[in-house]
């Protein structure tokens, strides 16, 4: 049963993983005995967290910023430059902007838009050569992106674009699952509810209290709510299941 969730021995990418729900998968990656690269915007951050993680495994920083194909491309070249085949792609990072509906920018939806879907979009195509290199039938290669509940139900704050790309993403997710299963490779998201995190410091500091009295599990998700998810999803266990979206929520948008 232990090597039905064992992904020791895989390679895996994560974006954005130097702070948040990143670096939780990051870490729980790093803990399960697979060879992990992070990347983020900013190179210090990036090299200082792989450091960190490194203490309990091997994690390797690969800075890049994702709103563009061109940093999609180089970092997928990066990886080749460093593994033969990748197991898995984590494509976590990700961007978001509030404002009232009068005063909603352009610029924020360019900026949204171009991290949270064309990036997962440009990066899964940039390392299909990776990824088919790792695939078999039996353990196929794995892309999981993360989403967002507010891709599932009209958000509490006015994020337009940001809820909008979740849930685009959440359909990029089900395409690409079709489009990937000949090449023996699953797409799958996962929408996580609230955590503790930079992007959901300031709506946890106004809203924490009634965030947990509307959640039916009454507390804000822990590292291990999103470690699990994300080793099922790149473990033996998970090697029948593609175009999901897994809402990891603590019930949330089960609510009306």
């Amino acid at each position: 049963m232990q090597r039905l969730f064992a992904v020791d021995g895989k390679s895996v990418l994560v974006t954005g993983g130097s702070r948040g729900i990143g670096r939780m998968i990051a870490q729980a990656f790093v803990e399960a005995g697979a060879r992990v690269y992070i990347s983020s915007r900013k190179a210090e951050v990036c090299e200082q967290v792989a450091g960190e993680l490194s203490a309990g495994g091997t994690c390797v920083a690969l800075p890049a910023d994702l709103s563009t194909e061109a940093e999609a491309n180089r970092l997928a070249a990066a990886v080749a430059d460093r593994e033969d085949a990748l197991d898995v792609l984590v494509n976590n990072a990700g961007a978001t902007w509030g404002a009232p509906l009068a005063d909603y920018p352009d610029s924020g939806w360019d900026k949204v838009l171009a991290v949270n879907l064309k990036g997962p979009f440009h990066l899964t195509r940039a390392c299909l050569p990776l990824l088919e290199r790792a695939a078999s039938a039996a353990d196929p290669a794995r892309v999981i992106n993360i989403g967002s509940i507010d891709g599932l139900r009209v958000p509490l704050l006015e994020t337009y674009a940001y809820s909008a790309s979740k849930a685009g993403l959440h359909h990029l997710t089900r395409v690409l699952a079709q489009q990937l299963a000949g090449r023996r490779i699953t797409v799958n998201a996962v929408a996580p509810g609230p955590f503790e995190s930079k992007m959901m410091a300031a709506t946890l500091e106004q809203f924490g209290d009634a965030i947990r009295d509307a959640c039916p599990l009454g507390r804000i998700g822990a590292p291990e709510d999103m470690a699990g998810v994300a080793i099922y999803l790149a473990s033996r266990a998970a090697a029948y299941v593609t175009g999901q979206v897994i809402a990891v929520d603590g019930g949330l948008s089960t609510r009306p």
